[in-house]
């Protein structure tokens, strides 16, 4: 366990809980959204419009770095975080869920992964020790563990045999972890939709004493109900004094739903990914800005939201550099998402601390479900 990494929790409103995480390179106050900058950079967007937004700590990727520009050049450069000029906490995801996207080009046995790259085709070799290592070397302040994250469905057996898998890899990750003052590691609990091999999963990671647990396996199709029950089946499993980050989660529902069921963390690229192709999440729900109901459109895309899009762009506007192929509509709404992502974080933070989660969830649910299109 790192000293002066910490995780202090502050109040709760039944489960859901209003914490503050420590680290090397500053507080995190929580729950909160992490925005996804998976190759040292958030795609479309500039880490000052990033920091603006509230973002108090951004995801990289091991294995995009890995790959390029390569971990021995991001180490000459200092690390990740001076790399790409962010000053606050980074976390690195070990890369099993990119390996698990490879499907065919991929092979795992005990002693780790062997992959080709997506992008030339060239073979590497992944254990948990060289992931360890490598995201030692991008000086990343939150360390995952190298886990093998299944595609659902997946049956109990093959659940099992990747569950004890990415547990003995939690071993050897925490083996090869080098401990400094404020850094961190999480192990990942994974075993599918089923619950006692979730609950094995947990007690095998609790018994190494990570800096905090990770609830993977999730989002990968199991659908919004399936997910919410195994939180339920999961979340009441891990330690109370140590933070819980749902991986690759999610729509706005999903996250107030987690948050609902004890999750601190979260991360997803939905906000840019959807900017960058047109939709827009709102307090009314998704909006595709490429719909030809937005030619003549003086509003902006939230009368809720103060980001620098809403202030001062009409849909009419941002439709039109959509439909003229222009990078900068990509940017602004991809700054959009970010920015209602975040305040959404901060809107649940100040719900739970004065003890009006519930009403908050209705209130925001019952809006966002109404759509965008208002009645004539």
């Amino acid at each position: 366990m790192s000293k002066y990494f910490s995780f202090k929790l502050i109040s709760n409103d039944k489960n859901a809980r209003l914490g503050l995480v420590s680290t090397a390179h500053g507080e995190i106050e929580t729950p909160i959204f992490m925005p996804v900058g998976t190759a040292a950079t958030v795609k479309a967007m500039h880490l000052r419009d990033i920091e603006g937004a509230g973002a108090q700590i951004i995801l990289a990727n091991t294995y995009h770095l890995m790959l390029r520009p390569g971990q021995k050049n991001i180490k000459q450069m200092g690390g990740v975080r001076k790399f790409m000029g962010w000053n606050k906490p980074l976390l690195t995801d070990s890369g099993g869920f990119q390996i698990m996207s490879l499907g065919k080009l991929r092979d795992i046995n005990q002693d780790g992964v062997t992959f080709k790259s997506h992008l030339d085709g060239t073979k590497y070799f992944l254990s948990p020790e060289i992931s360890t290592d490598i995201q030692n070397s991008l000086d990343a302040t939150i360390t995952m563990q190298l886990d093998e994250c299944i595609p659902f469905p997946a049956s109990y057996k093959e659940s099992k045999r990747a569950m004890k898998l990415s547990s003995d890899w939690a071993i050897r990750s925490k083996e090869a972890f080098e401990d400094r003052d404020g850094y961190g590691q999480f192990g990942i609990v994974q075993g599918s939709i089923f619950p006692d091999l979730r609950k094995e999963s947990a007690k095998r990671l609790i018994n190494n004493s990570f800096d905090g647990y990770a609830v993977g396996g999730l989002a990968v199709g199991e659908g919004q109900q399936l997910m919410f029950e195994t939180l339920d089946n999961t979340s009441i499993h891990l330690p109370v004094d140590k933070p819980r980050y749902l991986m690759g989660v999610g729509k706005p529902d999903d996250i107030i739903g987690a948050v609902k069921r004890g999750i601190d963390m979260f991360d997803c690229v939905l906000p840019t990914r959807s900017g960058r192709t047109g939709q827009a999440f709102t307090s009314r729900g998704a909006v595709n800005i490429k719909n030809a109901r937005h030619i003549i459109d003086d509003r902006p895309l939230d009368n809720n939201c103060d980001c620098h899009t809403c202030l001062n762009f009409t849909r009419s506007y941002l439709h039109h550099l959509f439909r003229s192929q222009e990078i900068l509509g990509l940017m602004l709404l991809s700054l959009h998402n970010v920015h209602f992502y975040l305040n959404l974080m901060k809107n649940i933070r100040f719900s739970i601390k004065n003890k009006e989660f519930e009403k908050f969830e209705h209130m925001f649910l019952e809006q966002y479900y109404l759509g965008d299109i208002l009645p004539k």
